[in-house]
Order: structure tokens, then sequence, then C-alpha cells
């Protein structure tokens, strides 16, 4: 059993970074995929899919690395935990390594990149930064 599903993702994400693994499998849920959508997007990964396994659906997510083989995605922090919630106001989203990073936050739209966030005016639940 799992307390904190997100952080196990990340964490699992990181582990496979440091074996340099070349994907990592991931019990499955909406917010999970909507993650790794935003991994894609912003290029940290390679490629996500669903896999249709029973009983548990499971994420495969394809990691990148550059020619040396040093991993495009270099760390992963949790952010709001389940014991201590972190929110922000549009105009206090914070910058992740002065905008080198991303931070992922839940908002009332759905899930988003920091950059999407304050676009669009919107504050939320800060997840993670990933840089």
């Amino acid at each position: 059993m799992v307390n904190d599903p997100i952080a196990d993702m990340l964490t699992r994400i990181r582990n496979a970074l440091l074996a340099r693994h070349r994907q990592v499998l991931i019990p499955s849920s909406k917010m999970k995929v909507a993650i790794a959508r935003l991994l894609k997007e912003e290029g940290f990964i390679q490629h996500y899919d669903v896999t249709r396994d029973r009983p548990q659906p499971m994420l495969r997510i394809i990691l990148k690395y550059d020619k040396s083989r040093k991993p495009v995605l270099s760390g992963l922090k949790r952010v709001s935990k389940p014991g201590c919630r972190v929110y922000t106001p549009y105009r206090e989203i914070p910058w992740v390594l002065s905008g080198m990073g991303v931070a992922i936050l839940t908002t009332p739209r759905g899930m988003m990149t920091d950059r999407q966030a304050r676009r669009a005016h919107l504050g939320g639940e800060v997840l993670c930064y990933v840089w």
C-alpha cells in the first residue's frame, strides 16, 4: 500500500534514471497520466503509454537521455504532500531554477505547468518541481 502515489511515481522515475533504465513501469491513475503528459510536453521524457493489464493498468514511461547517455531529467522534488498541502495564488507561483525547471500544479482547469498557470491567471496546489 502506498500512502503518496505521486511521490512513489517520482521516486520510481528518479531510481530508473539513476540505474540508466530505458523505461519505467508505474501503476496508472488519471493524475499520473496527466503528470506524464506534462513531462512529455516539456521534453523531459521521450514517450508514455498506458498498458491494459488486469487488475491494474500500468503507465509505461520511456525515459530520455542525451548522446552521452546522461538523463535529460536531472531532478524531481515533491512539494505538496498528503500531510502538508501547498497551495499558491498565480502571482506567487514559484520559479524553478530561475525558469529552467518546471513546477507542476493542479488547478481548477486541470493539471498544468507553472508557465501555463501564470498565463491563465490560475493558482492551485503545487505538486512537484522538475528540472
